[in-house]
């Protein structure tokens, strides 16, 4: 391992994350708000503890109650009147289903003096739900969307139908009260219906939309579900009023930041990467190969959020396989490819992503690993584990997609 380039990535990692803390944001949205009636409070995501923390610290005992509801180990602590639930992701359990009841209960019965203060995170779509169809049948759904490809707004589409909080339903249990909604956008673009399944938006998807994602991957749904996909979700609401705070915009220009401290002439390639993760590894490969006869070092960010085909039943997330799938192309180079997701959790793992550099496609050799049989078995993360090539942060407080890196001297 090239251990200069490795301590580049993970300044890099660390102070990009650290940028893009919801703490500020949250605080900007509430600064000089008026709240007439009770205030409560509804935290979901995987950055829901921190931005419920920050909103509690800044707003104090105004605040009357809340409930939060975020991934198993992102709990930091209790938080004064506030009910904290761990959950499933990126498939829902039956403690997102008792997390978001809690919520539910919670904002019932209100009037139109009062306020729910909704802080919405990536992640929402698992850890936030009450199913209209069985648990197990919407687990299973979950399961073949993330299997077969499918981008997140395809997979939102179908989620929205089956729930009883997304495309704008939780914003409807909650009227005639008020709804402030801050968010932070893990998807592309940040269009505000598809972020954690828009549960106080309005959704632009249709019916129609549904059914052509359904016929598209030829899910396995039941009578009841199909039905479901029929029905439209609420396409205005006059209760909801929505900030946008962190986007993947702001964690490259973050790490854009840190590569020109250390010394790199930093070019930010695009926020909107939307492609299979081996593709992208791949493709920064390609961007290290041309310039690897360079006078000056360079860093190339790509920001946005790849997908994974599974076709194997190995253990990975789509940045570990991300950096792996580079490995080949740099191989013998004076440079690095490595990726993360900014919320400390890449795919199912511990890992928040991947990196490789030019001695690491030697050292999977050396060791009996064939790359391209690992990416067909979808099993970057022990063969990462292997040479050193894990990015381990812990759950991070934040989440506004990933950022992969090629640095190259």
């Amino acid at each position: 391992m090239n251990k200069l380039l490795r301590e580049h990535a993970d300044r890099i990692v660390r102070e990009a994350i650290a940028a893009v803390q919801p703490d500020a944001a949250v605080q900007r949205a509430l600064s000089g708000r008026h709240y007439p009636g009770r205030l409560l409070l509804v935290a979901t995501g995987k950055a829901a503890w921190q931005m419920a923390k920050a909103a509690s610290d800044f707003m104090g005992d105004r605040i009357e109650k809340g409930v939060v509801v975020t991934k198993y180990d992102h709990v930091m602590g209790p938080i004064a009147n506030f009910d904290c639930f761990e959950a499933g992701h990126p498939v829902p359990d039956e403690n997102s289903f008792k997390g978001t009841q809690a919520a539910l209960d919670l904002v019932s019965d209100l009037t139109e003096k009062d306020t729910v203060l909704f802080l919405l995170s990536g992640g929402g779509s698992a850890l936030f739900e009450a199913p209209l169809v069985k648990g197990e049948e919407l687990q299973d759904i979950t399961g073949q969307l993330l299997a077969c490809g499918a981008d997140i707004v395809e997979i939102n589409t179908i989620r929205k139908r089956l729930s009883r909080v997304k495309g704008g339903r939780f914003a409807q249990l909650c009227w005639p009260a008020r709804v402030e909604a801050v968010i932070l956008s893990d998807i592309l673009g940040d269009p505000l219906d598809m972020i954690a399944s828009g549960p106080a938006c309005p959704d632009s998807s249709t019916a129609e939309d549904a059914q052509r994602i359904a016929a598209k991957y030829n899910l396995r749904l039941s009578d009841e579900a199909r039905k479901l996909l029929e029905i439209e979700t609420p396409k205005t609401l006059d209760n909801v009023t929505t900030w946008i705070n962190g986007s993947v915009r702001e964690l490259c220009a973050a790490a854009e930041v840190t590569c020109r401290a250390l010394g790199y002439e930093p070019v930010v390639l695009t926020d909107q990467l939307c492609c299979q993760a081996k593709e992208a590894g791949s493709f920064l490969a390609s961007i290290v190969k041309t310039h690897a006869q360079t006078d000056r070092p360079l860093a190339f960010i790509a920001g946005g959020e790849t997908v994974v085909k599974l076709t194997g039943h190995g253990l990975g997330g789509r940045n570990q396989e991300l950096a792996l799938a580079a490995a080949p192309g740099i191989a013998g180079l004076n440079a690095a490819v490595f990726s993360v997701g900014s919320d400390g959790t890449d795919g199912p793992t511990d890992a928040a992503g991947g990196y490789t550099d030019g001695e690491t496609f030697a050292e999977l050799a050396a060791k009996g690993l064939n790359v391209d049989a690992v990416l067909v078995d979808n099993d970057a993360y022990h063969a990462l584990k292997a040479v050193g090539g894990l990015i381990m942060t812990g759950p991070t407080g934040t989440n506004v997609n990933d950022v992969g890196v090629a640095l190259v001297r």
